[in-house]
């Protein structure tokens, strides 16, 4: 098989399969009751919403414009920017002594309301940065039924499955996840592969939006959630909300929907950094979440001996 048949393979066939598996074992983790949760637990939900759907497209608008970037490069984050947290987030929460269930919620929601907006807020972006005019178009009808499939469909039966085989969905939550952090990081490759006449171009021009990106939200993530006073584990869940997207979808319509390879690019490098940094922040909430306990234990031997 040739180098441009594998290619087409890989952007047509392989990337939507992968994504469908992936957002199915996102399902696999959720029950009918994680959608109520934005009413038992309003405040956590709502900053984490508002911090992932409202206030980071606004930052990676605010940031493709003030950065020297070029227009692709500018769509790029903005692609990046539209998508939820995806099962990256959900499972970094989980490493990090998080609210595993607030982080699933936020998920579940994000990724059902983004069904609708990124095709809108893409097709905005696309004339803003591209010009009107340009080889570039959305069809919004079209990209809100790829994401339907792509997205609800495949939620919808694995909470199906998590509904009636509730101990294959367990035994195979992990699996998913981890699955879906390879794929990410063999996209990475694949790109950097695909894309090595321009890697070293598209690393220095996309690296420092990236991870102002990166910090500038998960700083913002946890601050807000502090000064509202979320405990430690929800403003846990909301920093790596924010702050992981889901890049497998956002390379998905580079590649697939827009057939751009160098829009595809912000999301590959910004996944790099993503990972990195949520990495170091794993340790630092996990050493957190460790003080925070002992402090407890101590509380509660001082108030036995009280006694």
């Amino acid at each position: 098989m040739e180098g441009l048949e594998i290619v087409t393979l890989v952007n047509s066939v392989i990337i939507p399969i992968c994504l469908f598996l992936i957002m199915m074992g996102m399902g696999l983790t959720l029950v009918a009751n994680d959608f109520k949760r934005v009413l038992t637990y309003p405040k956590a939900v709502g900053i984490g919403l508002t911090n992932q759907l409202l206030l980071l497209p606004l930052i990676g608008f605010a940031l493709a414009n003030i950065m020297p970037l070029e227009p692709e490069y500018a769509v790029g984050v903005m692609l990046l920017v539209l998508c939820p947290g995806g099962t990256t987030s959900n499972l970094f929460t989980y490493l990090a002594k998080g609210d595993v269930a607030l982080s699933v919620t936020m998920t579940a929601i994000a990724s059902v309301i983004t069904v609708f907006s990124i095709p809108v807020v893409l097709s905005f972006s696309l004339v803003y940065f591209m010009g009107a005019g340009s080889a570039f178009e959305l069809p919004v009808l079209k990209t809100v039924l790829t994401l339907v499939v792509l997205t609800i469909v495949p939620i919808s039966l694995g909470m199906l499955i998590k509904r009636y085989a509730p101990r294959i969905a367990d035994n195979s939550q992990v699996y998913v996840s981890r699955f879906g952090v390879i794929f990410l990081t063999f996209l990475v490759v694949f790109l950097s592969y695909v894309q090595r006449d321009i890697l070293v171009e598209a690393l220095l021009a996309t690296g420092p939006v990236s991870l102002l990106l990166n910090l500038s939200t998960m700083a913002l993530g946890y601050y807000s959630s502090k000064w509202f006073g979320l405990n430690l584990a929800q403003r846990t869940s909301v920093t790596l909300e924010v702050g992981l997207q889901n890049s497998t979808l956002s390379i998905f319509m580079a590649l697939t929907l827009l057939a751009n390879y160098k829009m595809s690019m912000t999301p590959a490098i910004y996944t790099l950094i993503m990972f990195l940094t949520a990495g170091i922040l794993v340790r630092v909430f996990g050493a957190k979440y460790r003080q925070v306990k002992r402090s407890e234990v101590e509380m509660s031997v001082l108030a036995a001996r009280r006694l």
